[in-house]
């Protein structure tokens, strides 16, 4: 890992899996972090997800661990505890995403390590905050799609049955949040010299998500009052229809509306009709704006109005297929695909910025003998 980058010489003892803690750790590891993953024996279970070359290191796994270092440790064991608080005293940061109750019967609550360690970094990532009546329940996307109000967003906007984003966004967020989290503690850290307790927890970030755009007029009142914003629940904000396909477009501002009309050319219309060149009436007028834009595009070609549009400055775009994306020339122009060799194969990686959760993941156990003076595994639980 380059020196140059703004992690470097910060460790990072990483005891997460699945994606939330993995999505954060692996920010840091771009970053410049030295990233040590703590695997059970079987080692994390996202090992197994998606497509493969070889086994235990699916695409799911590859895509959040990249940059790290492996170490197998039976945490259930003495001797794999006493290792990993050998690890602990060179750590800057120790992230885990164990249950609070788990957690503590092994001795790595937080009040434990920062008795023995006030200058770490502690980030514990949890289903729900550790201080209300949930923080013991079990916690996964799905089920935090759900009770955070972002499934019924579907329902709210079409009127049909509540719906999951086909997408790990509770996850993601959360583990984006919790990273720009432990990059705040560090820099406080930087100019009082003492450690830090993080609980960053996954409904509670969806929970913000969601209401910041839809606690509508609660915002003035929680006990009463209209939830949600209607630009966004109107069920015409979607892809419109074209004579031959779909495109996405959005006509928001005083700018994109008389540009609209001209294009379409009925500039009269704009002059006259205060539900287009109002902000203000616009706003109460969603489901009549955006049912008029969807009627225009229906009459001709895509290829016509991402021409037309993008002439006249209005946002528009393809309605790409995910697997167009890896043809996608901004992407390709920029960097976005990265490849690494790992054993004369190819493994493509995605990153917003380059040079930025690079590398490889590691294989399970790849760096225990690295970091782990005496024997704590078995050479099975290793290679399996």
């Amino acid at each position: 890992m380059s020196t140059d980058l703004p992690l470097s010489g910060i460790r990072v003892l990483d005891l997460t899996s699945v994606i939330m803690g993995p999505v954060c750790t692996q920010i840091l590891a771009g970053y410049g972090a030295e990233v040590i993953k703590v695997e059970a024996p079987e080692g994390d279970i996202m090992r197994h997800a998606g497509a493969k070359q070889e086994p235990g290191m699916g695409a799911m796994f590859l895509h959040a661990n990249r940059g790290k270092r492996s170490v197998v440790l039976d945490l259930k064991d003495r001797t794999g505890q006493a290792a990993l608080h050998e690890l602990l005293a060179g750590a800057d940061v120790f992230v885990h995403n164990i249950r609070p109750a788990a957690i503590s019967r092994i001795g790595l609550d937080q009040a434990s390590v920062r008795a023995l360690h006030p200058g770490i970094v502690y980030a514990e990532l949890t289903g729900y905050g550790v201080a209300g009546p949930y923080a013991d329940r079990p916690a996964f996307d799905d089920v935090i799609q759900a009770q955070s109000g972002l499934a019924s967003l579907f329902s709210l906007q079409t009127g049909g049955a509540p719906a999951y984003l086909p997408a790990l966004i509770a996850d993601r967020l959360t583990g984006v949040t919790a990273a720009h989290r432990i990059l705040a503690a560090l820099m406080q850290r930087q100019r009082s010299g003492g450690g830090s307790y993080l609980n960053v927890a996954m409904f509670e970030t969806m929970a913000e998500f969601v209401l910041s755009d839809h606690l509508g007029h609660r915002t003035f009142g929680l006990d009463g009052g209209d939830i949600g914003y209607s630009r966004l629940l109107t069920p015409y904000r979607r892809p419109y229809k074209t004579a031959d396909g779909y495109i996405a477009a959005i006509v928001y501002n005083d700018k994109h509306w008389k540009s609209f009309f001209d294009v379409i050319g009925d500039p009269q219309t704009y002059a006259r009709d205060a539900r287009f060149n109002s902000a203000a009436a616009r706003a109460d007028s969603y489901d009549h704006i955006y049912q008029f834009v969807e009627q225009i595009l229906a009459g001709n070609t895509t290829a016509y109005w991402l021409e037309t549009l993008t002439v006249a400055e209005i946002p528009c775009a393809p309605v790409n297929a995910v697997q167009d994306l890896v043809d996608d020339p901004q992407l390709r122009s920029t960097g976005f695909f990265a490849a690494h060799q790992r054993d004369g194969r190819v493994e493509w990686a995605a990153s917003a910025l380059p040079g930025i959760r690079a590398g490889i993941a590691p294989r399970k156990g790849e760096h225990t003998a690295e970091y782990v003076t005496s024997p704590v595994t078995s050479p099975a639980a290793l290679s399996t």
